[in-house]
């Protein structure tokens, strides 16, 4: 079996950075990641690779360099039928999300991807704080952010409902969706047009299966729904995974995600929360905390009405994340560093 792997954007610039010493080496994009190897697709179909040595080292200095769906990898066929994955090549973007632990590292959730959708069910209501949480995440991978609302049929006035989700979302498309009557759905498809990849992320029971299989025409993953007792999502896909589009590019599904902690996501929070940059600026000091200075145009806003506290403080409180995350990144660079540092005084005449 042959793929065309162009349709999941290989082009000229991916293939000036995949330099093969020989034919054993080829490339290929990754779909899944599970116990120590990867799914990768190649031109000449699909196959299962290892972590090559030097994939292991990077991943050791820096989790993040792990492959993930959405990689594309230089994968090795060796003459006793082993493949390995030798290297990950340059990403475009990268969905990251700070892990658990307590040195402040990063987990890729999807790599070289277009367009991220932050999927948000419209039943029982949107959940804002999440909304401007993950549209924040999607800035900052560099992709183009959208915000996708499922099950709309359950909504009296999907319009409205898509009104209210523009105020928190300054600059990002929202697309109201029903992919069980596929209203909505049509929108998105120039996001899996052949070449291009799109990332959907949301909680569990959002519908992202549901819309991947609206997508690819054809059930690909299974959908469950959210239980009834407590109206809680079921977690249906437990692993990233890059599904192909027939005629078209990919979709990476991720997890239901029931918190993202962001790590270092400045730019991305300056660019989620785009309304408050501008009233900042507008501020009669530079240096404005917004506390009771005079000229504050931020407290004005908050004032009038024309900014809700409810934005407000959750612009303040991740804020307050991405300023804690990035000390106790320094400090674990610097830590990482001291060895270094002490060997080359050592080394010193």
């Amino acid at each position: 079996m042959t793929f065309d792997i162009s349709s999941l954007g290989w082009d000229a610039e991916r293939a000036a950075a995949f330099r093969a010493p020989d034919p054993s080496h080829r490339p290929g994009r990754v779909i899944r990641v599970d116990r120590g190897a990867c799914t990768v697709l190649c031109a000449d179909g699909t196959v299962r690779a290892s972590l090559a040595g030097a994939v292991l080292v990077a991943a050791g200095r820096d989790p993040a360099n792990l492959p993930c769906a959405g990689d594309w990898v230089v994968v090795r066929h060796w003459p006793d039928q082993r493949v390995t994955a030798e290297a990950v090549l340059p990403r475009r973007t990268a969905v990251v999300r700070r892990t658990a632990d307590k040195d402040s590292t990063g987990q890729v959730l999807a790599a070289n991807v277009d367009t991220v959708a932050v999927v948000e069910p419209v039943d029982p209501e949107p959940d804002a704080g999440r909304i401007e949480r993950l549209v924040a995440l999607a800035w900052e991978s560099g992709a183009r952010p959208v915000v996708v609302l499922t099950k709309c049929d359950l909504a009296a006035d999907p319009a409205a409902v898509a009104r209210q989700i523009a105020e928190i979302a300054p600059g990002v498309e929202i697309v109201p969706v029903s992919a069980q009557r596929g209203d909505g759905v049509d929108t998105l498809r120039p996001a899996v047009a052949a070449g291009r990849t799109l990332a959907l992320l949301g909680p569990s029971g959002a519908g992202k299966s549901t819309l991947v299989n609206a997508l690819a025409g054809a059930v690909v993953m299974a959908a469950q729904g959210v239980r009834g007792v407590d109206g809680k999502g079921r977690h249906t896909t437990t692993y990233r995974a890059l599904i192909p589009i027939p005629g078209g590019g990919a979709v990476v599904d991720t997890p239901g995600v029931r918190a993202v902690g962001l790590l270092d996501a400045a730019e991305g929070l300056d660019q989620a929360f785009a309304d408050i940059a501008g009233l900042a600026a507008g501020c009669r000091f530079g240096d404005c905390a917004h506390n009771g200075e005079p000229g504050c145009a931020v407290r004005a806003a908050l004032e009038s009405g024309d900014l809700t506290a409810r934005r407000w403080e959750s612009w303040r409180k991740l804020q307050r994340e991405v300023a804690f995350e990035t000390r106790r990144r320094d400090v674990r660079v610097a830590s990482e560093q001291r060895p270094r540092w002490k060997r080359a005084g050592r080394a010193r005449p």
